[in-house]
């Protein structure tokens, strides 16, 4: 839970940002918690604590959201 609050704090910080580099900064950093947020729930889905499809539900989604915040990195 906590990665996936920082993934979504810190594009919103990216989104505030004034110059490129600022903003891919922040970007970045959230594309990593995006990663984390969805390692998390493969662990979860692995050690039994959540479902195998609500964990291919948020691994597309993570997917989605790192490309996107990847495009925004760029």
């Amino acid at each position: 839970m906590r990665a996936a609050q920082s993934a979504a704090l810190n594009a919103a910080e990216g989104a505030g940002r004034v110059t490129r580099a600022d903003k891919a900064r922040a970007f970045t950093i959230a594309r990593g918690e995006c990663v984390e947020a969805c390692a998390a729930i493969e662990i979860a889905s692995v050690c039994g604590a959540t479902s195998a499809e609500r964990y291919a539900t948020v691994a597309s989604i993570a997917d989605e959201l790192y490309a996107m915040l990847t495009g925004l990195v760029r």
